[in-house]
């Protein structure tokens, strides 16, 4: 049988997200930066999933929704921007979204520094830009969330930011 020659994609096949959320969290642990690590997952409530990192594009018509439980194990896709450190350090994690000001969608942003919240989000609002000027978009309203973490003598630190998308 012949395949079609439809410029658009068999849509059956491949999932795409309808809603997401925004989560965050910090972990402190004096044994190691994975056990400060998986302390920021539980905080973040995403700790008991198996995570998928996945790019950042919105798809046409997601909507976003309050932090929703996730069944323990699920296989669950996200942008996860995550950053860890030793004692004295100050790191910062943080992810940045807007929609496309034409209702195509929108587009995430991930990252992460040695430094505060404050030169994280101008980093992100930068990266945003970038991702707009780059597809000839203008976006509306950029939204950020971030964590900053004053790592404490003789800790691990970790800070998480992630969009977790859902179907």
């Amino acid at each position: 049988m012949p395949r079609s020659r439809s410029s658009e994609p068999n849509d059956t096949l491949v999932p795409v997200p309808t809603r997401f959320f925004i989560t965050s969290g910090k972990g402190i642990n004096k044994t190691s930066e994975l056990n400060a690590f998986d302390l920021a997952l539980l905080q973040a409530r995403i700790g008991d999933q198996n995570l998928i990192s996945v790019s950042s594009v919105l798809p046409i018509g997601i909507r976003q929704v309050d932090r929703q439980p996730l069944r323990r194990g699920a296989l669950t896709h996200c942008v996860l921007a995550r950053h860890g450190g030793g004692e004295g350090e100050v790191v910062s994690a943080g992810i940045a979204y807007g929609f496309r000001s034409d209702g195509q969608g929108g587009y995430v942003a991930e990252a992460h520094i040695h430094g505060t919240q404050k030169s994280l989000k101008e980093f992100l609002k930068w990266r945003m830009e970038e991702i707009a000027h780059f597809r000839g978009v203008e976006l509306r309203r950029i939204h950020y969330r971030t964590e900053e973490l004053v790592i404490p003598m003789d800790h691990y630190g970790v800070c998480i930011a992630a969009c977790v998308f859902l179907p």
